[in-house]
């Protein structure tokens, strides 16, 4: 399969392509480069009946075997690597060392999950004598799960591992923009041994795939990464039908540099950061609020680095960062900038598409934006670094703070004692301190506030995609 076809539904461990189609665009050159299939409502019906004989035979299925089948999907995936990487910046534009990354991520999805299954222990409660009491996980049922353009196959890795690993199935709505990393995916399944039904693939339109999956009987759970409107919406669905949600959302990070760390290291190190993926990123570090006597030699040091980067095809190896999503991406972009200059902001560099053919937008930096700046309060999802001092770590926290998102954080400090007042004072569910990191494939991930519920990946990631059963046993 490649990018220039056709890209298929995968139901009941068969392939179908569809009457109607949508375009795959590639952003780097407005050029379509293939199409993929809408699923019809038969389709649906087919995916939930093909998932539920999935799950009856693969939640019988030992756990070392489950842990066999994904290794074995995961080894296939490392050997493809190159085909997935040249796919996922066809689609997405993210530069190629970008994308190979993105695919060694997804593997190590699989495979910490594949190890984490065989380790999804009960328990034994202390009881009184005559009476044993049992407590198991088993796995909850199929899952849909819905995943976003900016990472094609790492995000939707992620749910089919812990899907997969806790014995459910799952019926995966991957992003119609960016579909040929999780075909990769089902492809490397179905070689690994995987039985069919277990891993179902279908497109369309998101509104009318999430609301026809989502109230149906067959249906257990929802997982689902994007925005936070969206999330809140597909959480109130699953609300109605008594099914758990598991969400990650919107971030909008802050990055507190404080007084004492190395203004130009860190400056270096958030400029290199920022434009990962062209700021298309949940966890991009974004609202810097750097105190007010090294703001100066880390905004010259962000904005060098910024200028120095170079923009354009991913494909081509000399590139460092590649175009937003759409033109739509484009315009929220420049009127993110506009407002914020209307409002006595500094365009420190950047605030501009570039010219030309694709959705190239410049790397960006506005320095001393008021707070009721929209890109101070808006999640920009792009290449768009918002820059401010500030006079304590104390002002820095209420301001990292006072926006209703909570997935990522990050601080640089040479200091122990403002480590713990960044780890007990930002309202975060992941904060990394003089690291970018924010995620790993061992580590719980997930936000508070609105950017989320619940946790994936780490020793407990599995637990969301089982039930609690409890179990009393009187001996006579």
């Amino acid at each position: 399969m490649t990018t220039t076809s056709d890209v298929p539904l995968y139901i009941g461990g068969a392939w179908r392509i569809t009457g109607e189609t949508l375009p795959i665009i590639n952003p780097a050159t407005e050029n379509v480069i293939g199409r993929v299939s809408v699923a019809t409502p038969k389709d649906l019906d087919d995916a939930l009946a093909a998932a539920a004989d999935g799950f009856r035979v693969w939640s019988r299925t030992s756990p070392w075997r489950r842990a066999e089948v994904i290794l074995k999907a995961a080894a296939l995936l490392r050997q493809r690597g190159e085909d997935i990487a040249r796919s996922i910046t066809l689609e997405n534009g993210k530069p190629m060392t970008e994308a190979r990354l993105e695919v060694i991520r997804g593997c190590e999805f699989f495979e910490w999950d594949a190890g984490e299954c065989v380790r999804l222990y009960g328990r034994i409660i202390p009881s009184e004598p005559g009476i044993r009491y049992i407590v198991l996980h088993e796995p909850i049922g199929t899952v849909a799960a819905f995943s976003p353009w900016n990472f094609p196959m790492s995000q939707p890795a992620r749910k089919i591992a812990g899907a997969l690993a806790s014995g459910c199935s799952i019926i995966m709505k991957a992003s119609e923009e960016t579909p040929t990393g999780v075909v990769h995916i089902a492809k490397a399944f179905e070689d690994a041994g995987l039985p069919p039904g277990v891993l179902n693939l279908v497109f369309g339109v998101p509104a009318q795939i999430s609301e026809f999956l989502i109230p149906r009987d067959q249906i257990r759970m929802i997982a689902f990464t994007g925005s936070t409107a969206v999330g809140k919406h597909l959480t109130e669905l699953a609300a109605r039908h008594m099914k758990p949600a598991l969400m990650e959302l919107g971030g909008h990070a802050p990055v507190i540099v404080c007084a004492d760390a190395d203004p130009v290291a860190a400056g270096v190190l958030s400029a290199s950061r920022k434009y990962r993926n062209s700021g298309q990123v949940c966890t991009s570090p974004t609202r810097f609020f750097v105190h007010e006597s090294i703001y100066r030699t880390f905004t010259e040091a962000f904005v060098e680095k910024a200028r120095s980067i170079k923009v354009g095809d991913g494909l081509d190896s000399a590139n460092e960062m590649g175009p937003v999503a759409n033109d739509r991406r484009i315009e929220a972009l420049q009127a993110l900038v506009d407002d914020a200059k209307g409002k006595g902001a500094k365009v420190l560099c950047g605030g501009h598409q570039l010219s030309g053919k694709g959705y190239f937008f410049a790397p960006t930096a506005i320095g001393e934006l008021p707070d009721d700046a929209r890109a101070m309060r808006e999640e920009p999802f792009g290449p768009l670094a918002l820059i401010n001092p500030v006079k304590s770590i104390d002002e820095a926290i209420e301001k990292a703070n006072s926006l209703p998102f909570g997935l990522a954080a990050y601080g640089f400090t040479r200091s122990a004692a403002n480590v713990e007042q960044l780890m007990s004072g930002v309202d975060a569910g992941n904060i990394s301190i003089n690291t970018l990191e924010a995620s790993r494939a061992e580590t719980p991930f997930g936000g508070v506030k609105e950017s989320g519920l619940g946790r994936e990946g780490g020793p407990d990631g599995l637990h969301h995609y089982t039930v609690v059963k409890t179990i009393s046993h009187l001996v006579e």
